[in-house]
């Protein structure tokens, strides 16, 4: 009998280059912006530092602490995650027309990124809970589509589509690797379909986000601008790039592009081999959560490291999407790297959990 590999290595140095990564990168595309807005060119780094220190010692706090004492907190987590995103559509600020964010003098926090944590640790719980009753479509389906659905119409009334769908896409994975009637799973996709359509019809933007990202050079100087902006960044790096701070459409040409645009400064500054290398790095990532996922002792810790191992790679992947016209604009950040305070925290505290989890897999044959 052997130990599996400690996985828990590779996944450490993975997140650690993709933070790092990410720290040059928002001080190199939020500088000449930081600058023209607030005279100071690394206010966007500093607050970025030190949200990634604090997640740092997060992710140390959590990779020590036993993931199965998790299952204690599911409630309270539960109600807490409620009570802030309610809190934000009262005393939440206002920004780019949504309100998303609770803001604590200085220090600003945004709830519906906790919220994607605590549905993985809810379904891991309820799923191992009632493995012998997940077929049954009240509790193998209604039940956690009932409490999951209730996070996600909190969100959306913030004006976020972005986040809703991705933990809806989680749900409905982690519902399936669970042992949920795959009959149901896909009759609860199919029946989200109209009101999936409803909800885009109802807001022009949003239908304006859709047929935009099928032509964006129909309207480069309007709707398009973004996107187009982001191909114009991306073909501008060719294969190895302008150079790190050499980009040309951070300048105020590509709107804040130290948030969910940070890709294509990527790939201006480091051509298609930093593009390149910044999705093996998230592939490398996935392979590595995958094979803790499957090596953990038990089936919560199973769920536990599949649903954060894709929570992380599914938005990365996501979000290197929309920044190459391939998906509609979404508003997810890219992990790690973005700027973004709540992001970056939860991330690494995502990480911590799994690397618990990492450190207690079970034993297998030669």
């Amino acid at each position: 009998m052997r130990q599996p590999k400690f996985y828990n290595h590779w996944v450490l140095i993975i997140v650690l280059a993709l933070v790092s990564i990410g720290l040059v990168m928002v001080l190199s595309a939020s500088g000449g912006m930081a600058d023209y807005r607030y005279g100071s060119p690394t206010k966007f780094y500093l607050n970025q530092a030190v949200s990634v220190i604090i997640g740092i010692f997060s992710m140390l706090f959590f990779s020590v602490f036993d993931y199965n004492k998790l299952k204690k907190f599911v409630v309270p987590l539960l109600i807490f995650t409620v009570l802030l995103l309610i809190s934000v559509l009262f005393f939440g600020t206002i920004a780019s027309g949504a309100r998303r964010w609770l803001r604590f003098g200085t220090f600003g926090f945004q709830p519906s990124e906790i919220a994607k944590i605590t549905v993985i640790i809810f379904l891991a719980w309820y799923i191992d809970k009632r493995t012998s009753k997940i077929k049954n479509f009240k509790e193998g389906l209604l039940k956690p589509l009932v409490i999951v659905g209730s996070i996600v119409f909190l969100i959306f009334l913030e004006r976020d589509f972005g986040v809703p769908f991705l933990i809806f896409l989680l749900t409905i994975i982690l519902l399936f690797v669970g042992g949920a009637n795959y009959l149901y799973i896909i009759f609860a996709s199919v029946a989200a379909v109209p009101v999936v359509v409803y909800v885009i019809l109802k807001e022009p933007y949003r239908l304006k986000r859709i047929t935009t990202f099928l032509n964006p050079w129909a309207d480069p100087q309007g709707a398009g601008y973004q996107l187009v902006q982001s191909l114009i960044a991306m073909g501008s790096g060719g294969i190895f790039g302008t150079g790190l701070g050499k980009s040309v459409v951070k300048m105020l040409f590509l709107p804040d592009p130290h948030t969910d645009f940070i890709f294509p400064i990527i790939g201006e500054e480091f051509g298609f081999i930093g593009t390149m290398l910044i999705l093996s790095l998230f592939i490398a990532l996935f392979i590595f959560g995958i094979k803790i996922a499957v090596n953990a002792k038990d089936l919560f810790g199973q769920l536990l490291a599949f649903g954060i191992t894709v929570m992380i790679t599914l938005q990365a992947l996501i979000n290197m999407s929309v920044s190459v016209g391939v998906l509609p604009t979404k508003g997810l950040p890219l992990p790690f790297i973005s700027f973004g305070g709540s992001s970056v925290l939860v991330m690494l505290t995502s990480v911590g959990i799994l690397l618990n989890i990492g450190k207690q897999l079970r034993y297998e044959k030669d």
